[in-house]
């Protein structure tokens, strides 16, 4: 599952706006901004699915461990 500050971190690392976002997970962007909300709104499984998979295409890896979370750019895997 992916949180809010691991997607607006991902974006960071990419480059990209919430709309470029959008486009490229093809979600509305009211869900993004939904999911990259800290208030813990009510985000659909599937919209977070289809961010996911996006930022994975992207080269973005998703950390999740005890620790804590995260994001890494795998360097060569970014699709410009």
């Amino acid at each position: 599952m992916i949180t809010a500050r691991q997607s607006r971190a991902a974006r960071a690392l990419l480059g990209w706006t919430q709309e470029t976002l959008a486009d490229q997970a093809r979600v509305s962007l009211t869900a993004l901004k939904r999911l990259e909300s800290e208030s813990g709104l009510e985000v659909y499984e599937s919209t977070r699915d289809e961010v996911r998979r996006a930022f994975e295409r992207s080269g973005i890896v998703l950390l999740n461990s005890a620790q804590g979370v995260g994001v890494m750019l795998v360097e060569g895997s970014r699709a410009d």
